[in-house]
């Protein structure tokens, strides 16, 4: 992987964006079973109702997942130095998701070049799902 390269960058860049399947109860199962995040509210649509929801609907943390993804597919993951995220909005089954950054800023901290970015997670219907930021080290 090509580390981005701090003369090859500037602010207000866009990455390129990672557009996603849409969600399925299929997805949801996986998740839980490789993250060990086994919540009925996520794959049992009985408890789901029984709490007041239409549906399952995804864990947040599969879209803080795809997230890095996103983001180690712009830059290794040794590169990553800090990543913040809010969660906006649950994620309905069939929810088709897109991670999206640009470059915020270019600065310098202990003599290592960074980008700040300005990173989320948004819906085909453009509603913000994780919104934040992540420091990322430049070559």
């Amino acid at each position: 992987m090509k580390i981005p390269h701090r003369d090859e960058v500037r602010v207000g860049q866009e990455l390129p964006p990672l557009k996603l399947p849409p969600i399925t109860r299929t997805t949801l199962a996986l998740f839980a079973g490789a993250s060990g995040d086994h919540n009925p509210i996520h794959i049992d649509i009985d408890f789901a109702r029984a709490a007041g929801m239409p549906d399952v609907f995804a864990h947040g943390m599969l879209s803080m997942a795809y997230l890095g993804r996103f983001l180690t597919q712009w830059a290794p993951q040794t590169h990553l130095r800090h990543v913040s995220v809010r969660f906006a909005a649950i994620t309905p089954i069939g929810a088709r998701l897109t991670c999206t950054g640009k470059i915020a800023e270019l600065t310098e901290r202990g003599g290592e070049a960074l980008a700040r970015l300005e990173i989320g997670v948004i819906d085909d219907k453009g509603e913000i799902k994780l919104a934040g930021e992540a420091l990322v080290a430049l070559a």
